[in-house]
C-alpha cells in the first residue's frame, strides 16, 4: 500500500485528507510540524509528501530543501493558504512536485497525490534557489484562487525556454506577468525588452524588429540593428501581437523555428538567442480563422498560456490592490474608509488594475493627504461615458445572470428572459412616462413601441400612465 505522509498543522485539514485518501486505498500518515514530518520521513519511506508552508517552527519552504536531501526522488506537493508568486516560483524551484493553494478541493488534491504516484522517474536536478530579493521585486498582487493558478503557472514556465502566450483584457497587468517570467528565468541578468507592436511605424515595423542594412530602403544611410538583436541573450516581450502585420510575421516565424534573423535588404541570416513572450487582448483564434494571423504562428508562440483574469472576477483582490498603489504614492490615505472600500469592491473596473490604479491615485490628489472619499474618485469610476455606462449595465446583467444560475442549482433556469423583463421594464417604463408627463404618444416614440403596447404594459406593471393625449386619440392609445 502506497503511503503519504502530510505535513500540515491544521487539524481538520489533515483530517479531511487522510480520510479522502484511505478512501482511495493509500495509507496517510500525519504531521503537525516539519521537524515531526522530517522524523517521521527518516523512518518510513513515504511514496508522496503533502507539505504546507506556514507551519509552527520550521516553515514548509525551507523543511522541502531538507526532505528532498532525506528522502530525494519522493513528490512533494505544496499547499499554502498565503500563496503569492515568490512562494510559487520558490516551492517550484525548490523541487515540488505540484503547488496548490487553499483552499483546495479534495478532488484537486487527490489528482495530484495520483499523478505524484504515477511519476515513474525521479527528478535529479536540485534547481537553485530564487534570491529572496525577487520577492522585493514582485508587484504582482492577489490571493484569490484565480491569481494563485496565474502564480502557479508563472512558476512553472520561467525556468523553461519555451514561448509563453499571455491573454487577457486591457489593464491585467500583462508586462508585470512577462517581467516576473523574465526575473526568474535562466536568462534574469540579460536584457529584459518590451516592444509595443501597435506603437511601432506601421510602415517601418519590419525594419524595427529585425533591422535593416545599408541601403535597404530610401533614407538607409547606415546599418542599423533591430529591436530583436539588441536583446540577443535576452528576453523579449512582444505586446499587442494581434498588431503584427502578415509580412512581418512570416520573418518572426523564422526566428522562432531557427534562431536566426534576417535584416531588411540582407542576404545572410544572423544568428540570433532570444526568448519571445507575448501578449494579447484579442482573440487570436478568431484572428486565425480569419486569415488575419498565421496559424502556424499561432500554434509555435502558443507553447504555454498564462491567462490574466479581469478585476472584476477576483474582486478579493481589489482591496489588497488598492493597499499596495497607496502604500507606494500615498501612505497617508490608509487605513481606508469603509464606505469607500465598499465603493471600490463594488465597482465593475471595466480598465482593470490600471483603472484601479488610475482611480486611487485620482482620488489621493484630491484628498489631499486626508482620507479618501468616495466623492474624490473620477467619474470614470463612479460613473462615466456614456459608453462605459452601457459597459457596466452589460456587466450588471451578467453577474445577474451569474446569480439566478447559482440559485437555481441544481436545476437549470428557466424563463431568464422574461424575469429580466420584469426586473428592468417596470423602471424603464415608470421613468420614461414621468419624462413625457404621463402621454403615451409620446412615450411610445421615445420606446419604439407601438401605444395599444405601451398601455398593455403600464397595466401589467400597474402604472396609471395618465394620459395628457387629445381626446381623439384615447381610443387608439
Amino acid at each position: 500500500m502506497k503511503r503519504i505522509l502530510i505535513i500540515d498543522d491544521e487539524q481538520a485539514v489533515c483530517w479531511a485528507l487522510q480520510r479522502a485518501l484511505t478512501r482511495a486505498g493509500l495509507q496517510a500518515e500525519v504531521a503537525a510540524s516539519a521537524e515531526e514530518g522530517l522524523s517521521l520521513a527518516a523512518e518510513q519511506r513515504p511514496d508522496a509528501i503533502i507539505l504546507d508552508v506556514r507551519l509552527p517552527g520550521m516553515d514548509g519552504l525551507t523543511a522541502l530543501n531538507q526532505l528532498r536531501e532525506l528522502r530525494p526522488g519522493v513528490p512533494i506537493i505544496v499547499v499554502t493558504a498565503f500563496g503569492n508568486l515568490s512562494t510559487a516560483v520558490r516551492a517550484v524551484e525548490g523541487g515540488a512536485f505540484d503547488y496548490l493553494a487553499k483552499p483546495f478541493d479534495l478532488e484537486q488534491a487527490l489528482d495530484a497525490v495520483d499523478r505524484a504516484l504515477k511519476q515513474r522517474e525521479p527528478r535529479e536536478q536540485t534547481p537553485a534557489e530564487i534570491p529572496e530579493s525577487a520577492a522585493g521585486q514582485d508587484e504582482i498582487i492577489g490571493h484569490s484562487p484565480a491569481m494563485q493558478l496565474v502564480f502557479k503557472r508563472i512558476a512553472l514556465v520561467a525556468p523553461r525556454d519555451a514561448c509563453v502566450l499571455i491573454t487577457g483584457e486591457s489593464g491585467t497587468g500583462k508586462e508585470l506577468v512577462a517581467r516576473a517570467i523574465h526575473r526568474h528565468s535562466q536568462r534574469r541578468d540579460r536584457t529584459f525588452l518590451p516592444v509595443h507592436v501597435a506603437a511601432l511605424n506601421p510602415g517601418l515595423v519590419e525594419s524595427e524588429l529585425f533591422g535593416h542594412v545599408k541601403g535597404a530602403f530610401t533614407g538607409a544611410a547606415q546599418s542599423r540593428p533591430g529591436l530583436l538583436a539588441l536583446a540577443q541573450g535576452g528576453t523579449v516581450f512582444l505586446d499587442e501581437l494581434g498588431d503584427i502585420p502578415l509580412s512581418v510575421q512570416v520573418k518572426l516565424l523564422r526566428v522562432l523555428e531557427h534562431n536566426e534573423i534576417l535584416p531588411v535588404g540582407g542576404d545572410r541570416p544572423d544568428q540570433l538567442n532570444i526568448r519571445i513572450l507575448a501578449a494579447t487582448h484579442q482573440d487570436l483564434p478568431h484572428l486565425v480563422a480569419e486569415n488575419r494571423f498565421r496559424h502556424d504562428l499561432f500554434f509555435r508562440l502558443n507553447v504555454f498560456q498564462v491567462h490574466l483574469p479581469p478585476l472584476r472576477e477576483r474582486r478579493e483582490d481589489i482591496l489588497l490592490l488598492a493597499e499596495h498603489f497607496l502604500r507606494r504614492f500615498e501612505p497617508r490615505a490608509l487605513p481606508l474608509l469603509e464606505e469607500t472600500a465598499h465603493l471600490l469592491t463594488a465597482l465593475p473596473w471595466l480598465g482593470n488594475v490600471r483603472e484601479l490604479r488610475n482611480a486611487l491615485e485620482h482620488a489621493a490628489i484630491l484628498a489631499r493627504g486626508g482620507p479618501l472619499l468616495p466623492a474624490h474618485f473620477p467619474s470614470f469610476a463612479t460613473g462615466g461615458s456614456p459608453v462605459q455606462k452601457a459597459e457596466r449595465l452589460a456587466e450588471m446583467i451578467r453577474q445577474w445572470l451569474v446569480d439566478r444560475i447559482q440559485e437555481c442549482r441544481p436545476a437549470p433556469p428557466a424563463n431568464l428572459y422574461a424575469e429580466l423583463l420584469r426586473c428592468v421594464e417596470p423602471a424603464l417604463m415608470e421613468e420614461v412616462m414621468r419624462r413625457v408627463q404621463g402621454n403615451r404618444w409620446a412615450a411610445a416614440q421615445w420606446l419604439g413601441l407601438n401605444r395599444a403596447t405601451v398601455r398593455k404594459k403600464l397595466g401589467l406593471y400597474d402604472r396609471s400612465g395618465s394620459s395628457t393625449e387629445p381626446q381623439k386619440d384615447d381610443g387608439l392609445s
